[in-house]
């Protein structure tokens, strides 16, 4: 173990540094200074200015009579030295300038050695007191460029998590991959009795906003140990060597106070895959891994710390990190079913005032694919719309409202659309209704508005499945394909021409086209044969295409084929049903919002 050094002999170095300085400042650089910008000249000069009525003003010291010369705006200073001249004064006053002299008084030497040695020593004796100490005391009070080596990890004691399993809804398995771990931390020796060990690290893998760092000190929580909490951005330094540094002083820390839990977030940053494209294949990143992979192997995992790991792309991460031994779990926390999303919504909402008639199993079917951190969001920007309504309570309408501010945004009530684009968007968002309500696997319609959002979009149709899906079909695809396609033809169909308001349809409508092509084997031409690879799952999913030239092109082909057909698919359903489609978007373009019991209403109606 590298000693560090006694910072005592440092500041030993500290004042002897100092000393010089003095000495320096006080034989050469102080006298430099005053002198500087004074000519010296000899006392016949002097005189003979003062005959002249050149000078402008005298003053007369005991060891030199200083003159000066020039104008206001340019004066020059000059010095010579004193003569017993009884006729001085005469030529002073003949001269006209404005003349004193300085009684000097005797300065005790003692006096002069105090001020100019002595009280500067004392002063820096003191500051370097205080740099000493914070040094010393380190932590949060040290100095920041004493800390290098030292981990920045939060710690929280026992008493302070405050979080329980029961506080983390909606990931019962990942919890239940946990309490093993609670399990062994409360009771280690009925596993030592069976000669069982527990796994050194589990890794938390999942999307963001799903509660990973939640479910890490829910453990700590139930544990009642001490929990080290740490992001691996912060072993990154700019100096190498230094998040290797970090990595021991955390692991050191971590066998003082076992049992207790160690969670590095982001794990990602520094256990990337080693690729040697550092200097020589030793860069400051690969050091910290390499680092983080022996500490991890050195330590008991009898005494019990347990490292508990966090990451959005555990594809990226080295083998060696995730071998038996090291992270020897694997726990994804995914995003909530629906009976998670209620649960978490429940969870959240203890903490806000409820009205009567809440239906959280609504607002859950609602919300598909949101995240933890999203219905937590959907929570706390409905109590913020009761209180801007003047509320106590938040009602079902709050919750209903704050579904669409987290999905399209705030309503743009300075945006105003003219007639004319009012009248495109209606017709626009009762195709894509339309459509969808036309065909037999399509999600029921629930609500269509077209009052633009901060979002950008100018209007939207909001679908909610009756119940979790999990999987869907061809034909439930293509119908998707045909509702995203359907605002544009309603466009085309009633106007004559189109706009630029389905851009993200037309996205959409692509990217399901594409997968099912080359992820879902749904095509006559590949059959199930894979042509594309996903990266970043949790990530939004990057696709790649894997294979040649000539098959990617037969793909882009067979894409454009499958988007058309769907389309004119939804022009024709449309053209069978334009009586419905011109009376909807009327009723829409004058309520601005419709439901969607309202709009199976007159649609029933006029069928």
């Amino acid at each position: 173990m590298k000693v560090e050094k006694n910072p005592r002999k440092s500041l030993v170095v500290f004042y002897v540094v100092v000393l010089a300085v003095l000495l320096l400042a006080n034989t050469f650089i102080l006298p430099a200074i005053m002198e500087a910008g004074i000519t010296e000249v000899d006392y016949g000069t002097f005189l003979r200015s003062l005959d002249q009525k050149d000078v402008r003003m005298v003053q007369v010291e005991k060891e030199y009579i200083y003159f000066v010369m020039g104008t206001e705006e340019e004066p020059q200073i000059f010095r010579t030295v004193p003569f017993a001249d009884d006729s001085l004064v005469d030529r002073l006053y003949a001269s006209g300038c404005a003349f004193g002299q300085v009684v000097e008084e005797e300065v005790s030497p003692f006096l002069s050695f105090l001020v100019s040695w002595v009280l500067p020593m004392v002063l820096f004796y003191f500051v370097g007191q205080m740099l000493m100490r914070k040094v010393m005391k380190g932590g949060s009070g040290g100095m920041p460029m004493m800390q290098f080596g030292k981990s920045n990890a939060k710690v929280y004691v026992p008493s302070a998590t405050g979080i329980k399993f029961q506080d983390v809804a909606g990931e019962e398995e990942a919890k239940e991959a946990l309490q093993e771990i609670v399990d062994f931390l409360h009771d280690p020796e009925k596993y030592r009795k069976i000669g069982a060990v527990m796994p050194k690290g589990a890794l938390l893998v999942g999307p963001p906003g799903t509660g990973k760092t939640m479910l890490a000190k829910a453990v700590a929580g139930e544990a009642n140990v001490p929990f080290f909490s740490i992001s691996g951005s912060e072993f990154v330094e700019m100096f190498v060597g230094m998040g290797a540094a970090k990595v021991r002083d955390l692991f050191k820390q971590a066998n003082e106070k076992a049992p207790c839990i160690v969670f590095i977030d982001e794990i990602d940053t520094i256990g990337k895959k080693r690729d040697g494209h550092g200097v020589g294949g030793n860069d400051e990143r690969e050091q910290t891994l390499n680092q983080l992979l022996t500490e991890m192997d050195g330590f008991d995992g009898g005494k019990g710390v347990v490292i508990l790991a966090a990451t959005n792309r555990p594809e990226t991460l080295d083998p060696a990190l995730l071998r038996p031994g090291r992270f020897d779990r694997r726990i994804p926390v995914e995003l909530p079913d629906q009976q998670g999303r209620e649960a978490i919504l429940a969870v959240h909402a203890k903490k806000v005032q409820l009205g009567s008639g809440i239906d959280l199993a609504a607002i859950a079917r609602s919300t598909p694919g949101a995240s933890g951190a999203e219905l937590a969001n959907i929570i706390n920007e409905a109590a913020l719309r009761a209180v801007r309504m003047g509320r106590e309570k938040v009602c079902q309408g709050d919750l209903e409202e704050s579904v669409e501010v987290v999905i399209a945004g705030y309503q743009k009530k300075n945006k105003v659309l003219s007639d004319k684009e009012r009248a495109i968007v209606a017709y626009h968002e009762i195709g894509h209704a339309l459509v969808a309500a036309l065909q037999t696997d399509s999600a029921p319609v629930t609500k269509i508005t077209i009052i633009p959002r901060t979002s950008g979009a100018l209007g939207y149709t909001m679908q909610v499945e009756e119940e979790e899906r999990n999987l869907m079909s061809k034909a439930e695809i293509e119908n998707k394909i045909a509702t995203l396609t359907a605002g544009r033809a309603a466009e085309e169909m009633v106007f004559g021409n189109v706009t630029t308001g389905a851009a993200n349809d037309i996205e959409k409508a692509t990217r399901l086209a594409r997968a099912m092509i080359t992820r879902y084997g749904m095509s006559d031409e590949f059959g199930m044969v894979m042509l594309e690879t996903v990266q970043n799952q949790y990530l939004g999913g990057d696709a790649s295409l894997a294979c040649s030239g000539e098959t990617a092109a037969l793909v882009d082909r067979k894409v454009v084929e499958t988007v058309k057909k769907q389309y004119e698919r939804a022009k024709q359903l449309l053209k069978n049903h334009e009586a419905q489609l011109h009376r909807l978007s009327r009723h829409l373009y004058d309520k601005e919002t419709i439901t969607g019991e309202e709009f199976m209403s007159i649609l029933q109606a006029e069928a």
